[in-house]
């Protein structure tokens, strides 16, 4: 009677066994079926983005749909890793230097909360490169936009260089004569225009009105957008930093319209700097790095968009110093960093194509940074002057007399 018992329990505890051996091994080959799924899944999602951001570069035409199109469908890359509204915005206006791209995406991926960014990309070429370096970023959501009126996208003509468009240096008397296409409009100097001149304010102007009004990721967006060129290079504090501004602004300078989070001193004199802010009037030669606008901004540079679009000057930059004043009947006050949480690397530009070397850039980045370390990061800001907020004029720069460029530019927030 006894071993029958037993042999029953031994037979009962080989069946609870069993079961349970079962158990473990369904849930094991569902755990790893579910894995498989997410990996494909993953995957799939992948593939699908990049055959959505895929670029037909067989000829102008083709490349300018494959343009549109991407600015139709603005596909925002890690948007499932990064779920939920970005704390901040950069703007990056990207032309076709990819070292330069390259450390500015290396200081971005070592900034303090990148991961709570969202990065916009708006690019006036477009290069397999260029695309590559862009979509290589896993830190942050990301989105680039393009824009349709380059000169890569109309090589011949308008707004590109049309060959029958007048030489630059030719005499306006000449240029009736010769019925070159612009002969009638010389900019205030004399001079006609170059395509690859006037793209750089063209580009800016686009921009600024397609992340505002079409970018559907910034829908709903209140913070300040900060704008920044390829060859930038932002501090691992930087975001510490604009949070401060923003608190500055918030109690101590109600009034000032923009913020500055660079400036063109680099590293110089940090450890004394790294704190302190000063309060002046919007200038080009010192506010255009870094340069934090908000939609309230926006608006008001938007509804100077005849004085600006017609303004005698290719520097859209020195554009916004004339409209500060003018059109803006209040001179733009604007909250500066002195210890620059932008730096310039670029060594070479639209003026300079020789002698490109961002590797001894990156070498001084390092180094300049090395120094400033201890001083990153500062509890809080100190108000250490404030310049007087007043409309400086300025003698313009011309290579903006073309009616052309003017009603291109216009036009953009009709045509977006």
């Amino acid at each position: 009677m006894r071993l029958r018992l037993l042999r029953r329990n031994l037979l009962a505890l080989l069946a609870v066994l069993l079961v349970v051996a079962s158990l473990l091994i369904s849930t094991r080959v569902l755990l790893a079926s579910e894995n498989d799924a997410v990996d494909v899944a993953d995957r799939n999602q992948d593939t699908q983005s990049e055959d959505s951001l895929k670029f037909s570069f067989g000829s102008s035409s083709d490349l300018s749909q494959s343009v549109y199109s991407a600015n139709y469908k603005q596909v925002v890359q890690n948007a499932d890793t990064f779920p939920g509204e970005p704390r901040l915005v950069l703007v990056v206006q990207v032309h076709n230097r990819p070292d330069y791209l390259r450390l500015l995406v290396k200081s971005l991926e070592r900034a303090a909360e990148v991961h709570s960014f969202l990065l916009i990309f708006s690019h006036d070429y477009v290069s397999e490169e260029m695309n590559a370096i862009v979509r290589g970023i896993r830190f942050c959501k990301v989105l680039q936009i393009y824009f349709p009126f380059s000169t890569q996208l109309y090589p011949k003509e308008f707004p590109g260089q049309d060959p029958r468009d007048c030489p630059r240096d030719l005499p306006k008397e000449d240029a009736v004569r010769s019925g070159c296409l612009n002969a009638e409009h010389p900019d205030s100097y004399g001079h006609y225009r170059e395509a690859f001149i006037t793209q750089t304010k063209h580009h800016w102007w686009w921009k600024l009105h397609f992340v505002w009004e079409r970018v559907q990721a910034m829908q709903g967006y209140s913070g300040f957008a900060i704008f920044l060129e390829e060859d930038n290079y932002i501090l691992p504090d930087f975001f510490h930093f604009y949070k401060l501004m923003l608190e500055f602004k918030k109690t101590s300078c109600s009034d000032c319209d923009m913020l500055a989070l660079g400036n063109h001193n680099g590293l110089s004199d940090f450890s004394n700097m790294s704190n302190k802010v000063l309060t002046s009037g919007w200038l080009s030669t010192k506010h255009n790095i870094g340069m934090a606008i908000s939609r309230e901004v926006y608006y008001k540079l938007m509804g100077c968009s005849n004085d600006f679009c017609t303004y005698d000057d290719y520097n859209w930059d020195w554009t916004v110093q004339h409209l500060s004043g003018t059109c803006i009947s209040k001179p733009l006050k604007v909250l500066v960093a002195q210890g620059s949480r932008v730096l310039h690397t670029g060594d070479c530009g639209l003026h300079q194509k020789d002698k490109c070397r961002p590797e001894w850039a990156f070498k001084r980045v390092e180094e300049s940074l090395r120094m400033a370390k201890e001083v990153l990061f500062p509890p809080s800001l100190v108000l250490s002057g404030s310049e007087l907020v007043e409309h400086r004029a300025h003698m313009k720069n011309g290579g903006w007399g073309d009616i052309r460029d003017h009603a291109l530019c216009i036009n953009y927030s009709k045509r977006l």
